[in-house]
């Protein structure tokens, strides 16, 4: 058989992912506030690209009318949760004048040079923001350095506790290995180990704790309440977190009385001494999307205006610069980025109507949610959503990504809405997180004398007509971080 080369014709389909198709894709599963910054990188990069800055037209909302009521087998009384109008304490405006005759004259003198107004003059040129005007608070690491420099005069052990210092978490605690900082600074251990002894007496008690059970002796023996007793229960912590309390009597050598008392001790000390100091900042939820009441019974639904962004392809610029080009190069350029200015305005277009339109079709699903409570949360799942809008399930996956619903039950996770179905009586499905709720809200009213088993759970929920299995109740518990009924029945026993 010889070899030679030839020429064939074949034709065929293929998807070709495009750069821009793949940053479409992107877009989808973006939040507007990381679409908010991607946009500001574009404008910067595209001079055919500009913000717009026209005033936002109304009819970007989607009206949702009520949907036909549906029978739902009831999982309980429909919960109905009062919402709070958030009102804080009043400000204290209470400015006082104070009066000093030895600087009344040279007060007066300056104001009178900086505004011409006399007193009035400090306030209205103040252009402080009421908070800088609060106490700044000082950080774990701000208060335990001016400690360790009022304790220690050498500079070797200082420098030892500016490490140590260095070594700590967000709760206080120390989870720095001694021995690679001895081999660190070249000293021995013993000395390093001497000035973490004296720096575990500063203020507040239980910091550079090594263990929770360090932490909490050092603050018992502050409160000079240390003894072999209290000693022997830090040694099984494990059988107070089960609520062994027959078996913490043994080991402790004391009676029920005193065991109750040496709890509530323990009760009373801080097993993370370090964290009123580093308060995490809360972070702001921003909803992506806007739902809310309208006059005819149904839902409002939009995009979320403050940070949807807003961008044009300047025709008028592209036109003056592409007839100011002079050459082939100049005339691709401004073609490339009139063609990637006039893509992103409209995948931003196509992103926020692809948004609206499954947000709406989830608040049309949901309206029973929104309006009794978790349990009338219906069991939901992406093909259902997909083939309602006619949208693959990839895009539905894509667009609940990262993203968040204003609703008047709370700012909440697009994803929350999905859930599995969990059989029920006529072949009606519930929620899962409906019957999480619920699974939730027994166990919290229980009896201290009546705890629920799983089984017993099984039978109210049966009764209640949802179909469930014990495992699945057990998993559900699991998941909520609710204990056992053994556990639960411990715990009880203990007093407050």
């Amino acid at each position: 058989m010889a070899l030679a080369p030839r020429l064939d014709l074949r034709l065929g389909q293929t998807l070709v992912m495009t750069p821009q198709l793949r940053q479409a894709i992107q877009l989808l599963q973006y939040s507007n506030l990381e679409v908010q910054a991607w946009v500001e990188q574009e404008l910067e990069r595209n001079p055919l690209l500009e913000r717009d800055e026209s005033p936002r037209l109304e009819g970007a909302e989607t009206p949702l009318t009520p949907p036909e009521p549906e029978p739902l087998p009831p999982l309980g009384e429909p919960e109905r949760e009062a919402l709070g109008a958030g009102d804080g304490p009043p400000l204290d405006a209470d400015f006082r004048n104070v009066y000093d005759p030895g600087t009344a004259a040279d007060g007066y003198a300056a104001s009178l040079a900086v505004g011409g107004r006399g007193g009035r003059a400090d306030f209205e040129e103040d252009k402080r923001d009421l908070g800088d005007l609060a106490p700044q608070r000082r950080s774990l690491r701000e208060h335990l350095a001016e400690q360790l420099r009022l304790s220690f005069d050498d500079a070797t052990d200082r420098l030892i506790g500016a490490c140590l210092i260095a070594g700590l978490d967000g709760a206080g605690r120390l989870v720095m290995d001694l021995e690679a900082l001895a081999a660190r600074l070249a000293c021995p251990r013993e000395r390093i180990e001497a000035v973490l002894a004296r720096m575990q007496r500063f203020d507040p008690p239980g910091v550079f704790a090594r263990s929770l059970r360090e932490c909490l002796e050092i603050q018992l023996r502050e409160q000079n309440r240390y003894d072999p007793a209290m000693a022997a229960l830090l040694d099984n912590l494990d059988l107070l977190a089960k609520r062994d309390l027959r078996r913490l009597r043994e080991v402790c050598g004391v009676d029920a009385e005193d065991l109750a008392e040496m709890i509530s001790e323990l009760k009373r000390l801080d097993p993370k001494p370090g964290a009123g100091f580093d308060p995490d900042p809360v972070a702001t939820v921003i909803p992506d999307v806007l739902m809310r009441p309208s006059e005819d019974g149904g839902w409002i639904v939009e995009l979320n205006p403050e940070t949807l962004p807003r961008v044009i392809a300047n025709g008028a610029y592209h036109a003056k610069v592409l007839g100011a080009a002079r050459s082939k190069e100049e005339r691709a350029f401004i073609a490339e980025h009139w063609a990637n200015a006039t893509w992103l305005v409209k995948s931003l277009a196509q992103r926020a109507s692809t948004i609206l339109k499954v947000a709406a079709e989830i608040v049309r699903r949901q309206d029973a949610f929104f309006r009794h409570g978790i349990t009338h949360l219906r069991p939901l799942i992406l093909r259902d959503i997909a083939q309602a809008v006619d949208l693959h399930e990839s895009t539905i996956s894509r667009v609940t990504a990262n993203k968040s619903i204003a609703t008047p039950r709370g700012v909440l996770e697009m994803k929350f809405f999905f859930s599995n179905a969990v059989g029920g009586a006529g072949g009606e499905g519930h929620s899962a997180e409906a019957v999480k709720a619920r699974i939730k809200a027994l166990i919290a009213a229980e009896d201290p004398d009546g705890v629920l088993s799983d089984d017993a759970i099984v039978s109210v929920l049966r009764r209640e007509g949802v179909d469930i299995a014990r495992r699945t109740v057990a998993k559900y518990r699991e998941g909520l971080g609710i204990p056992s009924s053994v556990q639960r029945r411990r715990e009880k026993a203990v007093p407050a």
